[in-house]
């Protein structure tokens, strides 16, 4: 088989199994589309146990009602549960996802899921048709099409989206300068071994969990994994919780230092579109 013949396989097989994809998502068949989404409450949050794994996420039960029978229903985040629950508080609004009947195979999200069609695999496949045949121009008319056909549809998505994440990070400036402040203490290091299985090094990850309370009386448990100096010894210390009053998930120890990352990173952010438009434009240009 000669070049032209794999590119052609290449792109014949992906491009059928993104069919099937799409046409399992028409007939309403994907996992996204059978998954139950509902919203959560935290009833009950466990302090963390000192120097335990912080793998499974804060301890907390869990009620939610079925939206299909209206039957309610009370988990525990024990096990392999979805997303760890880093933060939390009585009363806390979570996201749930279960396989439709099966509500004890109960998942857990940060935030309330919404619904999806299941499109996610068959668009990633759609890409590797593009990619081959952007490969193919490239081997049959030179390098200029490399950078036309994947610089071109990036630079496009960036100058698309870069106001909005511009807004975005603007926002999230405003926000850290209105944050209410409160005091808060570590309750707990948690602490996580990794072994290296090619040369057998340990390596040790700490996590500080801090308490606080917020102005309107939530107490919130949650993990802390930057703005603490010294992890191992930071329990029962003292210390400064910047928070965001409409959502306690939202704090900070250090403001002035996740304004200076935010600022970079929107910096970052912007450079990197006007790199990969300067890209696409050489392309177009040497074509």
């Amino acid at each position: 088989m000669g070049w032209h013949a794999y590119a052609a396989l290449w792109c014949g097989v992906f491009g059928a199994l993104a069919l099937v994809g799409y046409g399992r998502s028409l007939a309403g068949m994907t996992r996204a589309q059978r998954t139950v989404r509902a919203k959560g409450r935290i009833e009950r949050v466990g302090e963390p146990r000192h120097g335990s794994s912080p793998k499974d996420g804060i301890s907390v039960v869990v009620s939610f009602q079925d939206p299909s029978t209206g039957q309610e229903f009370t988990v525990t985040n024990d096990g392999e549960r979805g997303e760890r629950i880093g933060v939390a508080w009585t009363g806390r609004e979570i996201g749930v996802s279960y396989p439709r009947g099966r509500p004890h195979a109960v998942r857990f999200a940060s935030q309330v899921p919404e619904g999806g069609r299941g499109l996610g695999r068959p668009n990633f496949l759609l890409f590797l048709v593009y990619a081959g045949l952007v490969a193919v121009a490239v081997v049959d008319r030179g390098w200029p099409w490399a950078l036309v056909g994947f610089c071109g549809p990036w630079a496009l998505s960036g100058l698309f989206h870069l106001p909005g994440n511009v807004r975005d990070r603007n926002r999230r400036i405003d926000e850290l300068a209105a944050m209410a402040v409160v005091p808060g203490r570590v309750v707990a290091v948690l602490r996580s071994v990794t072994v290296d299985s090619d040369d057998g090094h340990a390596s040790t990850t700490l996590m500080p969990v801090v308490t606080f309370t917020t102005l309107d009386g939530r107490e919130v448990t949650a993990y802390c994994g930057s703005g603490i100096p010294d992890p191992a010894g930071s329990r029962g210390s003292d210390l400064t919780v910047h928070y965001a009053p409409a959502d306690p998930a939202e704090f900070v120890l250090d403001v002035e230092a996740e304004r200076r990352s935010w600022k970079r990173d929107m910096a970052v952010n912007v450079v990197g579109v006007l790199v990969v438009v300067a890209a696409a434009v050489v392309g177009v240009v040497a074509l």
